[in-house]
């Protein structure tokens, strides 16, 4: 019950949440010194063709009833058309988000994967040498920039070892778009072949990606092991004669796991933000490559557009995050 709640309160904040930010995303494009309009009509373009195109776009009139026009728009499912590539802009987000996301949830994946195992290590080691070489790994990931992280392996390993691609999602054409994400897509299609290029295009971007977040992620679990193995259950279970591996991976780690799931959110969050630098140097065919070309061309309405996106699935990874919170918290069962 109180899931449902939790869901539908959330659900109700939505669109407010939404609203709000395109507000503020909208006059924060259009205040700053760059006319579009001028870029698209050219340098030779008159005063009258560049007046008939901003007439076109309908740039000519005050920013709040621009505004106004574009929420309107917006609530009929009308994002416009897009300066940089002259497509409607719900078109363009809908074919790129699949990529988008595909590499996130390949990172997060990836983070908890590598990041939760080595939390616990930590911990149960505390003060070893491989707490403090993991504790000198956490920092590392907390502090590298990911343009210059994505640069160094693109220089390693694809210029420099050619072990895994420079750019790109795939070689040739993707397979069939089913889900749009094409792991999924070429094994259900049995494509092996895809599937093994779209995986080999996916390491570097994924990795580079996941590298913050899975210092993250390792350092939430290392403090809830650290919190939850000195709690009385667990005295009680090594008084019972509980095997001490037994003891951590199965009663620790769960109560430990909380506070992470509860980081999820905000590490999703970060993978969306840091994907925009990621898929630029890596040429991914994702939202965050389209917002780059679509700032540089101040594309306002695909900013926007993206801006829109990017927040509603930030909402729907936390509204997630709170129900599994309250799945695994055994304080909140029942």
């Amino acid at each position: 019950m109180r899931e449902l709640v939790l869901t539908l309160n959330r659900l109700l904040w939505l669109a407010p949440t939404l609203l709000g930010l395109l507000a503020i995303t909208f006059t924060i494009s259009h205040v700053i010194p760059a006319d579009p309009i001028a870029f698209i009509a050219g340098d030779n373009a008159s005063a009258e063709q560049i007046a008939a195109l901003k007439a076109k776009f309908g740039v000519d009139k005050p920013i709040p009833v621009q505004l106004w026009n574009y929420v309107i728009g917006v609530a009929q499912g009308d994002f416009g058309v897009s300066l940089y590539t002259q497509r409607p802009i719900a078109d363009d987000l809908v074919s790129r988000l699949p990529a988008t996301l595909e590499l996130a949830f390949v990172s997060i994946l990836l983070s908890a994967l590598v990041g939760i195992p080595l939390g616990v290590l930590a911990a149960v080691d505390r003060n070893s040498w491989l707490d403090h070489a993991l504790r000198v790994f956490t920092v590392s990931g907390l502090a590298i920039a990911a343009f210059w992280l994505a640069i160094l392996f693109q220089l390693l390993f694809a210029m420099e070892w050619g072990v895994t691609p420079l750019q790109g999602r795939i070689d040739g054409w993707g397979p069939d778009p089913v889900t749009g994400f094409f792991l999924i897509d070429s094994a259900w299609a049995g494509d092996w072949e895809a599937f093994r290029s779209a995986a080999h295009h996916m390491v570097l971007p994924a990795v580079t990606l996941a590298f913050p977040a899975m210092a993250t992620v390792m350092r939430f679990t290392r403090a809830g092991v650290l919190d939850a193995i000195n709690s009385n259950y667990v005295d009680y279970q090594n008084a019972m004669g509980v095997p001490r591996r037994v003891v951590i991976w199965r009663y620790v780690l769960r109560n430990a796991l909380i506070g992470t799931v509860t980081q999820l959110g905000l590490i999703f969050g970060n993978l969306i933000a840091n994907a925009v630098v990621v898929e630029a140097v890596f040429d991914w065919p994702g939202l965050g490559l389209y917002a780059v070309n679509s700032i540089l061309q101040s594309d306002y309405n695909a900013i926007m557009g993206f801006t829109l996106i990017m927040g509603a699935v930030f909402i729907i990874a936390n509204l997630t995050v709170d129900i599994v919170h309250g799945l695994i918290d055994p304080r909140e069962a029942g």
